[in-house]
This record gives structure tokens, C-alpha cells and sequence, in this order.
């Protein structure tokens, strides 16, 4: 690694020059059927240090993560871990050989504890019984390390997806591994829970723990890594340290191409009448009389902090939680969904927060999750039309740009970028009149979340009314001409462009600067 620069172009295979390498990758190769994701690179992690891994969706980042960690094979190529060629079978081998993967989709085991979920494979025992007295200490010294406050006793199902996330990152502290590879750990964390991982990956640097961190958010590659390494198109660009990087150069190399703004110019939004209105939105211990309208052809953004109820917001209009009062109507038309399907029937889609646990079904075909909600339209004398069913799938699928072999893909092979744009495939094919968006491009690049950005402000102007919530306040404001800042389950601030995003964040905490 040391002596690259960031203008010379590696070749692919070519390696990062650092003595010891505690894992060293060397010409690997992956395909997926007819789909090539990783094409011959080579990569040297040295012990302690902390390697950036950046590209876009679908340059093969996580695929060549999974292979050093033993999830996948390589077809070609091998895997050397403290100075030994290992051929791993699974994580497990992975695991034992030095090497833990926190992956970018949570992978948990839901009906367990926190607790036990960080401590899995490393359980402390005595004799035959579990020893809970060391277990219960071990996890303190990792809430203590990580400065996460999360409920040891706390069944894993009933966590919110930032606070699972959470306990991943500890699960990948506690096994004490040679690298921990961690594939976007900041998505679904606040600013100050960011600062805690980072503490965290520090800490394990310096401990001897090399990371190969692999994030969208570039400012966060280059204030924590020591050397980045660039991917497109399964091939590695570009390798080198890491201070001789801007996000302008890592984006250009990303992409083949720079790109002038990460944000679509912000035109002034052509509204019509209202055409989602809520109005005294509660739940107990949740949302407390919250009150909104969105008009035909605005973007309306809800912001706030984790926790602070966005999220349940959307899922009560949705009819995907229960509420205790509250009306909601579409053009006039009472819309008290109970239901998501009863929701969908009155006009509202929601791509939701977690693509994985509620938007798709990851071992069904494109056809099959595009068509999900719209089963009925190809219904011919009691039998599908798979025909038809294909084709306005593939027409779909182009529209929204998404990489794609074969329509009769599983969509657990597609990126999590190409994932999220087959939930606006979907959304298109159910065509509402009021589209409800989660953190929409949580663990996308920069080039999908452009393309997302571009497909919300296409709807909007078409005249359908978007409700956008995001943890990104740069995202929020960029995309949005009005923000609703949500407080503690109640609206706190009502903001228009042009933003103070001083005011804004101020109303996170429940301060009142200058809301308008």
C-alpha cells in the first residue's frame, strides 16, 4: 500500500505494498452465473490498519468481502490469513481462521437476546451450562467500549434496525478477530452514534484488529482510513493512501467520470391541491396528535433524530402499525388504512427502511417482486399470465436503470443499490397517488442515490405527492422544499427552502431557532 499515489491507476490484480499483510487476496475471481463481480483483483491488508474499500453498487465490493471471509468461493484466486493460504467454506471457517464479517443486510438471530447475539460462537461456559455472570461482563465491557446503550435482556426482533446494527458491531468486537470487515456499519446510525463506531474502530486498530471498512459515505473513508482502494466493474482502479484522496477523486474514479454535485439542482416544485392529509396521528407511547399535508407534486421531507418517530409515521399512514386516533384521506377520500393492502387500495406505496426484512423477498424473481401487489391485473381465466407478467417487469426495470440479467433473477444477487431501485419498479407498477419513502438510499453510491434522487423528483413532477424521511440532513435539505422536523413522536418545526441547517438540527433536540 505504501508509495501508491492517487493518480496512478493500478492495474488490476495489483496489490497494495505493505510488509506482514495479515490477510493478502491475490488475483480473485467471482461469477454468479453469467455475471462476472469480481475480475482478478488483489489486495494486502496489513495487521491494525484501517483500509477504505469504496466503488459503486454492483462494483463488487461486498462480493469480494464475502469471498476474504469465507461466504463465498472464489473461482479463481486464494485467500492468505496470517501467512497461510486458507480455503475457506463458510463464515465459520472464516471466523475460526481470524477473520469476522459484519455484512451490510443485518444478519441476526431475532428470537435471541442482544446479549446472546453478541457473544454467539464465543459463549462463555461453565461445564455444561452457560456461565451468564462472565456473559453479562463481557457485554458490558463492550457497551462500555463501543459507548452503545442497548438493553442486554432485549429480544433481537424487537430492536429497531439502527440498534440491530448496533449489536453487530459489538458481535464483531467481541470475537476478537485478525480483520473485521464491516460493510456499510454507519448506515443506520445517528451523527453521535457514528462518532461511537469510529472510537470503536480506532480502538481496534490500535489494539492490532485491522479493518477493511467498505462505506458510501466517503468524508467517513477519509477520516478513518490510513489507505482507500477504488472498485468498478468487479476490477480494482485505483489503490493508495488514503490522505492523497478528496471525495472528488474517489468519485471520479468510482465512476469513470466526476460528477459536479451530489444533489440534482433543487427546483422550485409546481404543487397542486392536497393530496395526503393527516391529522391528529397517534399512537401510545409513539406519536402524539401529528398533523401534515403533502400536495400533488411535492417532496415533502420528515427529519429528526433516530427514534424520534418518522419511521412510525410513515408505517401508521401505511396501515403497517396500529394507531389509537388520527385521520388519514387521499384527494379528499378517508384512507384509514389498516392494512398495507388497504393502504395500497387507496392510492399509498411505501418503499420501507429495511429492503430486506419488508420490502422484498429475496429469493423470488425480479417479475415475481416487481408484479408482488398487482398479482390480480394478470389473472387470465384463473391462471397467471407469465408473459405478460415478464415483459412489464423488464419494462419496468429498464425505466428505473437496474442491472440486471435476466428478469427471472433472484433478486438476493442484485446489489443493494439495484435492490432499492426494484422497490420503485414496484412502486411504478402500483402507480399511488401518495409514495411514502424510508431512508431510500441508505447504503447506496453516490451515482444510484443521484438516480433515486432524479426518479423521486420524476414522480413528483408526474403529480404524485412524496413523503421522503432520511437521517442524511444534507440529503433531506437538498431534495426537499419543505421539511416537517419530528420531535419526540410530535411535529417540533416546519422549515422552507432556502435552509439555516443550523435551525434545522437545532430542532432535532427540540430547540426552536427560527422555524417558519
Amino acid at each position: 500500500m505504501v508509495g501508491e499515489t492517487s493518480s496512478r491507476v493500478a492495474s488490476v490484480g495489483g496489490a497494495m505494498s505493505a510488509p506482514d499483510p495479515v490477510v493478502r487476496a491475490r488475483n480473485i475471481v467471482k461469477s454468479f452465473g453469467a455475471t462476472r463481480a469480481v475480475r482478478g483483483v488483489s489486495l494486502d491488508i496489513p495487521a491494525g490498519a484501517i483500509v477504505g474499500l469504496v466503488g459503486e453498487n454492483g462494483a463488487g465490493k461486498s462480493t469480494l468481502a464475502r469471498v476474504i471471509a469465507g461466504v463465498h468461493a472464489p473461482d479463481e484466486g486464494d485467500v492468505s490469513i496470517a501467512g497461510r493460504v486458507r480455503h475457506l467454506r463458510d463464515p465459520h471457517e472464516g471466523l475460526k481462521a481470524g477473520v469476522s464479517l459484519m455484512a451490510q443486510e443485518i444478519s441476526l438471530v431475532p428470537e435471541a437476546t442482544a446479549e446472546e447475539n453478541v457473544l454467539l460462537g464465543n459463549l462463555p461456559r461453565r461445564g455444561p451450562f452457560l456461565d451468564r455472570g462472565a456473559m453479562r461482563r463481557h457485554y458490558r465491557e463492550l457497551a462500555e467500549l463501543t459507548q452503545f446503550d442497548i438493553d442486554p435482556d432485549a429480544p433481537v426482533s424487537r430492536l429497531r434496525v439502527a440498534d440491530q446494527q448496533k449489536v453487530e458491531i459489538m458481535r464483531a468486537l467481541s470475537q476478537e478477530a485478525l480483520l473485521v470487515v464491516m460493510d456499510e456499519p454507519s448506515a443506520a446510525l445517528t451523527v453521535d452514534q457514528v462518532e461511537r463506531l469510529h472510537h470503536s474502530i480506532r480502538e481496534m486498530s490500535r489494539r492490532g484488529t485491522a479493518v477493511l471498512l467498505i462505506s458510501h459515505f466517503l468524508e467517513e473513508v477519509l477520516e478513518l482510513t490510513s489507505h482507500v482502494a477504488i472498485m468498478r466493474d468487479g476490477e480494482l482502479v485505483r489503490q493508495g493512501p488514503t490522505a492523497e484522496e478528496t471525495v472528488e477523486t474517489l468519485v471520479a474514479a468510482m465512476v469513470g467520470k466526476a460528477l459536479a454535485t451530489e444533489y440534482h439542482e433543487r427546483k422550485e416544485q409546481a404543487t397542486g391541491p392536497v393530496r395526503l392529509s393527516v391529522r391528529g396521528l397517534s399512537r401510545p407511547g409513539v406519536l402524539r396528535d401529528v398533523s401534515l399535508d403533502v400536495r400533488s407534486g411535492e417532496i415533502l421531507g420528515l427529519a429528526g433524530l433516530i427514534g424520534a418517530g418518522r419511521t412510525e409515521i410513515a408505517r401508521c399512514i401505511y396501515g403497517a402499525d396500529p394507531r389509537s386516533a388520527g385521520e388519514v384521506t387521499v384527494d379528499g377520500v378517508a384512507a384509514n388504512a389498516s392494512h398495507p393492502a388497504e393502504a395500497i387500495a387507496a392510492g399509498i406505496f411505501m418503499v420501507p427502511e429495511s429492503r430486506k426484512e419488508q420490502g422484498l423477498i429475496a429469493g423470488s424473481s425480479i417479475t415475481d417482486n416487481v408484479t408482488l401487489a398487482t398479482l390480480g391485473a394478470y389473472s387470465r381465466g384463473g391462471w397467471l399470465d407469465r408473459g405478460a407478467m415478464d415483459a412489464r417487469a423488464r419494462r419496468l426495470a429498464e425505466e428505473v436503470d437496474l442491472r440486471f440479467q435476466s428478469v427471472s433473477q433472484h433478486v438476493g444477487t442484485l446489489s443493494g443499490g439495484n435492490q432499492q431501485k426494484l422497490l420503485f419498479a414496484r412502486a411504478r407498477e402500483v402507480q399511488p397517488r401518495v409514495l411514502i419513502v424510508d431512508e431510500p438510499t441508505r447504503g447506496v453510491d453516490i451515482a444510484a442515490k443521484r438516480a433515486i434522487h432524479a426518479k423521486l423528483a420524476e414522480l413528483a413532477a408526474e403529480g404524485m405527492a412524496i413523503l421522503f424521511i432520511s437521517s442524511e440532513i444534507e440529503e433531506i435539505l437538498g431534495v426537499c422544499s419543505r421539511v416537517l422536523v419530528i420531535h419526540r413522536g410530535q411535529v417540533h418545526g416546519e422549515f422552507r427552502a432556502p435552509y439555516r441547517q443550523q435551525d434545522v438540527i437545532a430542532a432535532f433536540f427540540g430547540q426552536h431557532l427560527a422555524a417558519i
